[in-house]
């Protein structure tokens, strides 16, 4: 009784240790949905790129994975990806990174060009896009 009583206290002070940082901090979680939103405004603004939806979707999928098995909740997956908040917030940095490469608003063919480059670099932006050119 005395070693599980010692073990219990152990667990006690470890706990904190492994407590999780919020859904909306995680590294590999925020960095696929931003990969994410980097596509979508790809898509939105180069007609000659088109996003992968069913790629979309199963990259979804297997960060939804990901995030259960790192301890975040159903709910806590689904209040991040609903979130009106993290979406704006989200675009913004997407917007950012992609001014960063070149990309200007109303100049379809600054999205386009970084887009290519990204599906010709294989990354998971690349992926999650199909040139019809």
């Amino acid at each position: 009784m005395k070693r599980f009583a010692i073990t219990l206290a152990a667990l006690a002070i470890a706990a904190p240790a492994f407590a999780l940082v919020p859904i909306n901090q995680e590294p590999t979680i925020i960095n696929t949905l931003l990969q994410g939103f980097i596509g979508d405004a790809i898509d939105d603004n180069c007609d000659t790129i088109e996003a992968r939806t069913l790629r979309a979707l199963a990259e979804l999928n297997k960060l939804k994975n990901y995030a259960l098995e790192q301890g975040y909740t159903a709910d806590e997956i689904r209040a991040l990806v609903k979130s009106k908040e993290e979406k704006a917030k989200g675009k913004a940095i997407a917007a950012d990174w992609l001014k960063e490469r070149g990309a200007v608003p109303g100049d379809a063919e600054s999205y386009c060009r970084i887009g290519e480059e990204e599906i010709r670099k294989e990354t998971l932006v690349g992926y999650l896009l199909r040139s019809t050119r």
